[in-house]
């Protein structure tokens, strides 16, 4: 087995290309338009995966989400001692590369936020803050530039705009989807499931499982599954200049149940679905190695 230290830097090491990959893209699509589409977004996340997973998996397992950490400690596949070590290497590499992309995009942030008329650190400035911190619903649609005058009375605020995805709704979408990728995970790396990928190929598909999710769920709360995906930036964006707009954010305590309370619940509920229920219909000896 691999020593801790060298666990924890393959933790920081994925989890900060995670970050980089995931959050660049949404940077490019927020501030530059570069992405035409949600999918262009999702895939970007689901190749993040792929890259972080064949970088750090033979030395960590390539976790990089406290979510799955926990899951994975909870259902006996892996040491609990170890939780605290990854979630907090996991949380530094999602705060470095946060860092990165904002020394990157400084100059693309400021002119975004000069053409929509916002100030940093208002509750508005969640139109820039999305590219590092989550919010329900998505801000995407308060990207629009500054209205005329009479036309300013018709633009939605941001306390009606975040009405449209009550917090007990963001929080069930949450858990239904790191619950799913949960599953995802722990049907991929059972060895006695026959069905499962040839060797090395389970990154490919756990990828694509949450570009897919994000497909779906993005619009209603940018599709978090990850605590430090979350966290690690919007402590960034906070210490950057974006204050309360980021920590806590519009939604309150809802940044804390949403996104780190509701992927923790899901992955664990996912992980124990196939642990206690699906894993029990698996033939005795797997089918191959």
């Amino acid at each position: 087995m691999r020593n801790l230290p060298s666990q924890v830097v393959a933790e920081i090491l994925g989890t900060y290309l995670l970050v980089l990959f995931g959050c660049g893209a949404v940077h490019a699509a927020v501030l530059t338009n570069a992405q035409s589409g949600l999918w262009q977004v999702a895939i970007v996340w689901g190749v993040a995966i792929m890259i972080a997973a064949y970088v750090c998996g033979s030395i960590s397992g390539a976790h990089i989400n406290p979510a799955i950490t926990v899951a994975l400690a909870l259902w006996g596949r892996f040491e609990w001692i170890r939780v605290p070590a990854y979630v907090t290497a996991q949380v530094t590499g999602a705060f470095l590369a946060a860092m990165t992309l904002f020394f990157m995009y400084s100059t693309q942030l400021t002119l975004k936020e000069r053409e929509l008329g916002v100030v940093r650190g208002q509750p508005d400035s969640i139109v820039t803050a999305m590219c590092y911190g989550e919010y329900f619903p998505s801000p995407g649609p308060l990207r629009k530039p500054s209205l005329p005058d009479e036309l300013a009375s018709q633009q939605m605020t941001v306390e009606e705009f975040l009405k449209q995805v009550p917090q007990p709704t963001a929080f069930f979408t949450e858990l239904l989807g790191t619950a799913v990728l949960a599953l995802v995970v722990f049907a991929l790396t059972d060895a006695r499931n026959p069905g499962r990928p040839p060797a090395g190929l389970a990154p490919v598909f756990v990828g694509l499982t949450v570009a897919a999710l994000i497909s779906i769920i993005a619009p209603l709360t940018q599709a978090c599954f990850n605590p430090a995906r979350d966290f690690g930036p919007r402590l960034f964006a906070s210490l950057a200049g974006w204050g309360e707009a980021a920590l806590p954010g519009p939604n309150g305590i809802g940044f804390f149940t949403v996104y780190i309370v509701a992927p923790t619940l899901g992955a664990m509920i996912g992980g124990g679905v196939y642990e206690k229920l699906l894993r029990s219909f698996q033939p005795e000896t797997a089918a191959r190695e």
